[in-house]
């Protein structure tokens, strides 16, 4: 299994488990935003959208930078790749138990 802790795993899967989390996740890994341009492009207060992005920041899917009087935001590929392993470890699990029940059934 993975070399990520558990706390780790849970952070990170807690983090993505929110649509809006999500989707400034999609925008920061494309291109870096600051926090101020994030929060324009939802219906939320801005404080509420501080807070999804310190959920993110807390996960290690997105690092935050002081520019000036603003902070910026980015996307951490290495941490998605991480969950991209996570996810890798899952299926291989589900598909070595279907291969052993597909041994299963043709030696009966």
């Amino acid at each position: 299994m993975s070399q990520i802790t558990e706390e780790r795993t849970d952070r990170l899967f807690h983090a993505l488990a929110d649509r809006t989390r999500r989707d400034i996740l999609r925008r920061v890994l494309s291109e870096g935003q600051s926090i101020s341009a994030l929060a324009a492009n939802y219906n939320m207060s801005f404080a509420a959208v501080q807070k999804h992005v310190a959920v993110l920041e807390r996960s290690g899917l997105l690092i935050k930078q002081r520019r000036g009087r603003e902070q910026h935001a980015r996307g951490d590929v290495q941490a998605v790749r991480s969950v991209a392993a996570l996810l890798d470890e899952f299926e291989q699990v589900w598909r070595d138990r279907i291969d052993r029940i597909d041994e299963l059934l043709k030696d009966s």
